[in-house]
């Protein structure tokens, strides 16, 4: 059986209403050669229900997934214990139904946690303002290089090497269609950067990532002062949130804006997405953020109330003079972000960050015993790079075939740059078992030797 919602005198009397003769006609502005002149040949023709759900199944068997083996894959989405409180919770009706709270006496829950999870971000980031999240942590890197442009009415933004290549993408693809010129130096894992060195008066911002790509953890504070020195903005771009919980806040060390991705936090790797913007800035930039922000106030009688503070009319009916046009916030992936950091609590976050650290140190350990492996890192936080010494696809394609996801190769993330083609990318979390590093070391010690 199919659903049809229309039947064929539906749709004439449709096509009629617009003077259109067909459905064809609908699409006169797509050029001829542009079309399909039929059904895709190399595709099946339709089959029933419980066939394409065998089909599906058996497809999706061909994943190794994630746990279901030893999985030491991060670079930017990263692997964590979910409570099983977060899951239940985010089933609520009144949080999967709810929508953008325009109306706030309707709304007073959903404001009140949005209003939470500003504050939480705020604290973690160092900050004294954070919005009502983003859409993903490149995109919010992307409006965060738009805002230092207007702030400081300059047109250029530095990329650090150490930046995510998929974030340096998101903002090249904004910065082509913006106002302003995004700079990206070179990966920074093979020679000695100085972002310092690239700041002119040009200059709107520099952009890093910390711990970067590659997973080196550095103090910010010297290039922080050369920023402002230059009266450029510092950009801090956070991809795993749990290091939040353990190095010094990006806020301290003299960040204007900080962005991230919160997906370590109450959300699971979802094969990449929905995931969680963070986005987050000093206060005298407050009316220049972009995204919504939510406020606490009192009503008529005294009693406390949450709203929505700021929210620019311009995003939706004046899109060219809105500071941006990303109206995007992920709520429901927020609210599993503050249920599982509440969860938590301050100590215990301290501690899920102390662990992770631990994780990874002792991975580091044995793994650079490895004759022929090399330890790029001077420091790093839960996610370190190995120099195999030979191309780290086919070793990852191999090791996977032993059922053990060993990690990202850079080339995967950066293909054009082709010294990195040795360099795998490494995450360590609290589910990383002492086995499970003894049986990476174990298999890529004998894939190394071969």
């Amino acid at each position: 059986m199919r659903y049809l919602p229309l039947t064929d005198h539906d749709r004439k009397q449709m096509l009629d209403a617009i003077g259109a003769k067909s459905v064809d006609d609908l699409f006169r502005d797509v050029p001829a050669e542009a079309r399909l002149p039929g059904p895709i040949p190399s595709l099946p023709p339709h089959r029933g229900e419980m066939e394409v759900e065998r089909h599906m199944a058996a497809l999706a068997a061909k994943n190794l997934a994630a746990d279901a083996a030893p999985f030491f894959c991060g670079a930017g989405a990263y692997r964590h214990h979910v409570p099983a409180a977060v899951d239940q919770l985010l089933l609520r009706g009144e949080f999967l139904t709810s929508y953008t709270p325009y109306q706030p006496e309707v709304s007073q829950g959903t404001l009140q946690f949005l209003f939470e999870f500003q504050t939480q971000v705020a604290l973690l980031t160092g900050m004294d303002v954070a919005n009502a999240s983003m859409y993903d942590g490149s995109t919010a890197a992307a409006e965060a290089v738009a805002m230092a442009a207007r702030l400081t009415r300059r047109g250029k933004a530095v990329l650090s090497g150490g930046l995510h290549p998929h974030y340096r993408e998101v903002i090249k693809t904004h910065a082509a269609l913006g106002a302003f010129e995004a700079a990206a130096l070179p990966p920074s894992i093979l020679n000695a950067e100085n972002p310092v060195h690239s700041i002119d008066d040009a200059t709107a911002c520099v952009v890093m990532q910390n711990p970067d790509v590659f997973g080196q953890a550095q103090d910010l504070s010297p290039l922080a002062e050369a920023c402002h020195a230059k009266g450029a903005l510092l950009i801090v771009v956070v991809t795993e949130a749990v290091s939040l919980g353990l190095l010094p806040s990006p806020g301290g060390m003299g960040a204007d804006i900080v962005v991230g991705e919160g997906q370590s936090l109450g959300n699971g790797l979802n094969f990449g997405g929905p995931y969680l913007g963070l986005f987050a800035t000093r206060g005298t930039y407050l009316r220049q953020m972009p995204g919504r922000l939510c406020g606490m106030t009192g009503d008529v009688d005294g009693r406390r109330g949450f709203v929505l503070t700021l929210a620019t009319r311009e995003q939706h009916i004046r899109r060219e003079k809105a500071t941006s046009n990303i109206c995007t916030s992920s709520v429901l992936c927020a609210l599993g972000f503050s249920m599982h950091l509440t969860l938590l609590g301050e100590d215990g976050f301290r501690k899920l960050a102390a662990l992770n650290h631990a994780r990874a140190c002792a991975a580091a350990g044995i793994l650079e015993k490895i004759p022929g492996v090399t330890l790029l890192n001077k420091s790093f936080f839960n996610e370190f790079t190995l120099d195999l010494g030979r191309p780290a696809a086919p070793v990852v394609e191999a090791l996977a075939q032993k059922k053990i996801l060993a990690g990202v190769p850079f080339a995967r993330l950066d293909p054009g740059h082709a010294p990195a083609t040795n360099l795998l990318l490494l995450a360590f979390t609290e589910l990383t078992r002492d086995e499970d590093i003894e049986r990476l070391a174990a298999a890529l010690a004998v894939e190394i030797a071969s």
